[in-house]
């Protein structure tokens, strides 16, 4: 990474992982107030700090991991934002709405950072260290796009599951909504056993193509 030292380096990382998971889990919370529930805006969640969001273990140290073991894919997570279902206005629709503005908010990211690297791209042969704005904005792009496709999965309780919850007859809904305890622990078996990497990377790589085809050379 150009002759950026570790701290540089480590920077290019945190600051796009923090804007991603604390704009996911605002967008959630936004969502379920607008739609009725107030139980993330009373309990702070409803905000762009990033310390009411940061869970220690899915934030900083799991993200931290995969990048010293270089890892095919950086992924983490935040605080769950606390959602009452039984207050949405319509609960069976509103969940979908609330899950699927964690990931659209990652894609709206991905493509601001898309307009970083242009900046850095148009700079950088003047101001050569600009070069740390095309370095950050790649990274934006690549764990936003990481986010929005993981938290899509169908698994509960990421966003993909809540979607396909909603989506479901009443009666499939309730048999797939008892997987939800198993959740972590099946991602977890994909992520050991390579499965996860071998749904993922592909469609990251495909995600993060298309996006760069926006970058004006």
């Amino acid at each position: 990474m150009g002759d950026f030292n570790s701290i540089q380096q480590v920077t290019v990382w945190i600051l796009p992982i923090l804007f991603a998971i604390t704009l996911h889990e605002a967008a959630h919370a936004f969502a379920a107030y607008k739609l009725g529930d107030k139980t993330a805006y009373q309990q702070g969640r409803l905000t762009l700090n990033p310390i009411s969001h940061i869970d220690p273990v899915g934030t900083i140290l799991i993200p931290a991991l995969l990048i010293a073991l270089s890892a095919p894919f950086l992924f983490g997570w935040a605080k769950p934002v606390p959602v009452n279902w039984g207050n949405l206005r319509n609960p069976k629709r509103d969940i979908a709405i609330v899950a699927l503005a964690g990931p659209l908010s990652n894609l709206i990211m991905a493509i601001l950072w898309v307009m970083v690297i242009n900046i850095g791209l148009a700079l950088v042969t003047t101001y050569p260290m600009t070069e740390f704005l095309i370095y950050t904005g790649q990274a934006g792009v690549l764990i936003n796009l990481v986010l929005m496709i993981l938290n899509l999965l169908p698994i509960l309780p990421l966003d993909g599951g809540r979607i396909l919850f909603s989506l479901l007859p009443h009666r499939l809904a309730y048999k797939y909504g008892q997987s939800e305890p198993y959740g972590f622990f099946i991602l977890i078996a994909l992520l050991a056993t390579g499965i996860l990497g071998m749904i993922m990377v592909p469609l990251i790589k495909i995600a993060y193509a298309g996006l760069l085809l926006l970058v004006i050379a």
